[in-house]
């Protein structure tokens, strides 16, 4: 089997990539910040087939031409590497200059060596759908939309704004250096967590069943995170894989999500009412016809969240209220 490199190896998506890369016998080149850090690394070591296939390889995405001995040899680069956090000071420093300028380090890298045949990106729904155009139900958000930087700025979506402008400049590159790419664009990722630490997507899940007095008054996009990995691997693998593939199971409110925690764990204290008086926030439809077309399956929303609330309890990032 042939080798592939996994940026930013140890996080919530890119774990799962590992381990079902590994399970396919591929020879993994794995870049972590520190390869020493146990916290960021145990959870990668301890994946079947590691030991013989595994390789950490130390990298920074600001650091030009660290990413040239993580992707040498490999014939598939998976970028999955970028900060996503919502609490942000300086936009610029912590969101987009890692975000664009890592992304460009790492196809600039990609770019020196003739052994790699395909590059798949790991977007967001966040460069897809916010454009200004109204999310309402009678919306459909398909993989021909963009999000608008200027709307971006103007709602002060920092994050929303970095996966926009990284994804773009990923084209650009890609585009006048002849190198085949692949996009893949998620909604907000929800499942079980194979990293000891709470990752901002199941941190959501979390808020609600730890005693949150409200939920917010807020509509996403949502998927599994084996669906995102899967995919990501059938964008490598299948040669008709193109352009970018929009990965979103349910479109659903917060309000939605406590009705199905209240259904899985009635004696779990949930959030009564919503953050704000104002109207629920719509939901809207995003189009996963161009997904399946690749072969991928989804796993049900409702599937998802429980998965990611058992695995809450197991990580013991969450203890159940005494005599559940």
């Amino acid at each position: 089997m042939s080798s592939v490199a996994v940026t930013g190896a140890s996080g919530y998506v890119a774990t799962w990539l590992v381990k079902f890369l590994l399970q396919k016998g591929y020879t993994v080149k794995a870049s972590v910040r520190n390869p020493n850090n146990a916290k960021k690394t145990q959870h990668l070591l301890a994946l079947d087939g590691a030991k013989e296939r595994l390789h950490l390889v130390k990298a920074d995405l600001l650091e030009e031409g660290s990413f040239d001995s993580v992707v040498d040899g490999c014939e598939g680069v998976f970028h999955t590497a970028s900060p996503f956090f919502n609490d942000v000071t300086d936009p610029q420093a912590e969101l987009i200059d890692p975000a664009v300028k890592g992304t460009l380090n790492v196809l600039g890298s990609c770019a020196k060596v003739p052994s790699v045949k395909r590059i798949v990106l790991t977007s967001s729904i966040a460069a897809v759908a916010y454009n200004g155009k109204p999310l309402i139900p009678e919306a459909v958000v398909d993989e021909t939309w963009w999000s608008s930087p200027e709307y971006c700025e103007q709602m002060q979506l920092w994050y929303v704004l970095s996966k926009t402008l990284a994804e773009d400049a990923a084209w650009k590159f890609v585009k006048e250096k002849g190198i085949e790419m692949v996009a893949i664009n998620p909604g907000m990722v929800i499942g079980p967590l194979l990293q000891p630490t709470l990752n901002e997507s199941s941190a959501n899940i979390l808020n609600l069943i730890n005693g949150a007095e409200t939920y917010p008054n807020s509509t996403l996009a949502w998927v599994n995170v084996k669906d995102v990995a899967h995919a990501h691997i059938l964008a490598f693998e299948n040669p008709s894989a193109s352009g970018r593939y929009c990965l979103v199971e349910n479109v659903a409110h917060f309000s939605e999500i406590v009705k199905i925690l209240r259904e899985l764990y009635p004696t779990y204290k949930l959030p009564e009412k919503c953050a704000d008086d104002k109207p629920f926030a719509p939901t809207y439809q995003v189009s996963n016809e161009k997904a399946k077309s690749l072969g991928v399956e989804f796993t049900p929303f409702k599937e998802g969240i429980k998965e990611t609330v058992e695995s809450l309890k197991e990580k013991n990032l969450f203890k159940p209220p005494s005599g559940v």
